[in-house]
This record gives structure tokens, sequence and C-alpha cells, in this order.
């Protein structure tokens, strides 16, 4: 028995010896550093100094297409080519509706042939004497309106903004303002209406069809004005002095 607990303190004794150990190590007392047998390799080491390369990129071709292009037709007449593609010297001193010519330049990328079929880059153009706004109407198109009373007395104008044609050469701005008639149609037809005002209008059916639907309700309950008021429908509407209520003209 005395043997069993002198075996059993050393094996206490030697647990609190292993702790204390630890404990010592842990809290820094103690330290083990590996020094290296070997060198370090060779991507380990200074690298020494680096040289720095600069890449200048090149400058990039410029492809973009100028905006006027896609008007300027390729190798076709000169004086044929639209205003945008074209500058020339121009004298507003010429005497107006008379024949003048102008010393004119094409346009960079834009390439064309005279009368013989020859590339030019310069050339002659001959034109009358006028400007922009003084063309004819078949020489620009003007903006529409649907706002403006087309069936009225006076008959109402509008202000437009008119652009001249492509191939049309004139002097002074392309774009102009303008003042128009009101022509705009709602799609009513003048025969519909003249034929409802005849046959149904003690009924207010031409009145109806024209949008006017108060005028139409009175017709139709004092049986078309005893029938005065359908008379003078069917003259109003005949001389067109009744039109839509929307203020547009008959098609």
């Amino acid at each position: 028995m005395a043997g069993a607990g002198v075996l059993w303190d050393l094996h206490r004794l030697c647990r609190v010896l292993l702790f204390l150990s630890q404990f010592y190590i842990l809290s820094g007392g103690g330290s083990f550093s590996v020094e290296p047998s070997q060198p370090l390799a060779q991507s380990d080491k200074d690298p020494g100094p680096t040289r720095t390369f600069t890449v200048v990129p090149r400058a990039a071709e410029s492809t973009d297409i100028p905006p006027y292009m896609m008007k300027c037709p390729s190798n076709g007449l000169c004086s044929r080519l639209p205003a945008d593609c074209i500058e020339c010297k121009t004298n507003f001193s010429c005497v107006y509706g008379k024949p003048v010519t102008f010393d004119c330049t094409v346009k960079p990328s834009v390439t064309c042939v005279d009368q013989d079929f020859k590339s030019r880059k310069s050339f002659v153009l001959n034109m009358t004497c006028r400007f922009c706004w003084q063309l004819p109407e078949t020489d620009y198109e003007c903006s529409s309106s649907t706002s403006c009373m087309a069936v009225s007395c006076p008959r109402q104008r509008y202000t437009a903004n008119c652009t001249v044609r492509d191939h049309v050469h004139c002097l002074g701005n392309r774009t102009f303002p303008k003042m128009l008639y009101c022509n705009w149609t709602g799609g009513y037809k003048w025969s519909t209406a003249l034929a409802l005002s005849i046959t149904l209008g003690g009924f207010g059916a031409d009145r109806f069809y024209l949008g006017q639907w108060r005028e139409g309700l009175g017709k139709l309950f004092s049986f078309g004005g005893l029938g005065i008021w359908t008379l003078l429908d069917v003259l109003l509407i005949g001389v067109g002095y009744v039109g839509p209520a929307d203020g547009s003209l008959y098609i």
C-alpha cells in the first residue's frame, strides 16, 4: 500500500511540473527560433532595381463619318449635290430673278464629277438669284398644324417652319418661318355631309356627322327647326360655310 501511495504522489508531481512548463512557454518565457540551414530561394531575394516601361498608345485613326455624308451621293454630278455637301462663295448683291454663277468647292470626303465624268473638287454652280424664302412652294417643305381653325372667317394662319429641299440652291438660311393658311383635314367628306343634310337633315344627322352634337340635338328635337333650319343647313354646307367641328377642311 505504501508503494502505491508513493507512485500516486509521483504521478501528481509530474502532472504539476508539466502544467508549469506549458504555462512558462505560453507566457513568453521561452521561445524557439529556427535558423534556416540553407540560403533563401532566388525568388525570395531582393530583386534589385526594377525598370519601368511606359507604353504610349498609337493615335487612333479617325473613322467617324461626317453627318453631311449621309446626303452626299458618291461620284454624282457636282451641280446636283445637296447644299450641305458644298461650300460656295455667294454674292448677295446679285439681281433678283436673274441667272448667277458661284464658285463652289466640295466638303472633305465628298467626291463628285463634272459633265465629262471627271473628278472635281471645285466647280461653278448655276442658279437663280433669290433668297430661300422667295422660292416657290414646291421647292420647300413646311410643318403642319392641327391646332388652328381651317374653316373660319377670316381664314386663320399659323407660323410654320419651312426647310428647302436638298437639291434646291438659294441664298440665305435654308430654314425659315412662314405664315401659312390652315389646311389640315380630319377626314370628313363634303359629299357625305351634304347628302346627310338633304336626306336626314331634319333629324340633325348632318350636324352629328360633323361633330356638332349640340346643334344636332337642337335640330332633332325641333324637327329641323320646322324645316327652316334644314334648308339653311343644306345651303350652308353646300357652299362650305359650315364645316367639321374640329375646324378642319373637307376632303
